[in-house]
């Protein structure tokens, strides 16, 4: 178990160096969710419950940003398979266990810098922050992103270094997990096909809480719902990506 935790530290601090050297880089990423809240927000006062949209609106975006940021990181693998790095990581002494559960909670630091963006931005304007909330909020993101991200891993490895397949399977993927869990619109009233599709979506549990814990709320069902969303596809994610990485050659 030692060993698996200072492997799994080693991975970890490794893949958070090009952070740590280029920081612009998580700014630049913010580009497309700040778009959508200077485009979308305004267009949906009604959907504020007794506030602005932005109280609705921006744990959705923040959401948003943890699927889309974690699930685009098996492209880095990608790109270390293609080089001929990802190789010589499976025939060192690290533990292949290690190499996945350290890209995947490297996932974390990007994502909570990007929240705290978010929050930044917003706060000025008609957003009330309840800072406890963020944080318990955040906690639930970051067990999120590291199954999505040990799940964009996973498709990398299956992928095999074909760039075609990645991204046709995230994309098919990524935009109907945003939409039906009510990232963007609300499902309420919509057709029931897709109101079970929405029950069937961890992301789903995990927005509704992010948006309870965002307005200062603790409602102890949409809370622990939203925690075993998360939960679900972390375990999901580590197991099976810890597998591939074990078959991976």
């Amino acid at each position: 178990m030692s060993t698996f935790v200072a492997d799994t530290v080693n991975v970890m601090t490794r893949e958070l160096k090009p952070v740590w050297r280029e920081p612009m880089a998580v700014v630049f990423a913010m580009i497309q969710p700040l778009v959508f809240l200077g485009l979308f927000a305004p267009l949906l006062p009604e959907m504020a419950e007794g506030g602005s949209a932005l109280q609705w609106f921006v744990p959705g975006i923040v959401a948003m940003t943890a699927l889309m940021g974690a699930s685009f990181t098996g492209s880095n693998l990608m790109e270390e398979m293609q080089s001929g790095s990802h190789e010589r990581q499976l025939v060192s002494p690290l533990g292949r266990p290690a190499l996945l559960v350290g890209r995947a909670l490297k996932e974390v630091v990007p994502m909570l810098m990007q929240v705290a963006i978010i929050v930044a931005v917003v706060t000025p304007f008609s957003f009330d922050l309840h800072l406890g909330g963020v944080l318990a909020a955040a906690v639930v993101l970051s067990i999120f992103s590291i199954g999505v991200g040990a799940l964009s891993f996973a498709l990398a490895l299956v992928s095999k270094g074909e760039d075609w397949m990645f991204w046709t399977v995230q994309q098919t993927l990524l935009f109907p997990t945003l939409l039906t869990a009510g990232v963007l619109l609300p499902v309420d009233g919509a057709p029931r096909w897709l109101e079970v599709v929405s029950m069937l979506n961890p992301m789903t549990y995990v927005v509704d809480a992010v948006r309870a814990l965002f307005a200062g709320t603790f409602p102890v069902d949409v809370v622990a719902q939203g925690v075993a969303g998360a939960g679900v596809v972390a375990a999901l994610g580590l197991v099976v990506g810890v597998r591939a990485m074990r078959r991976s050659s």
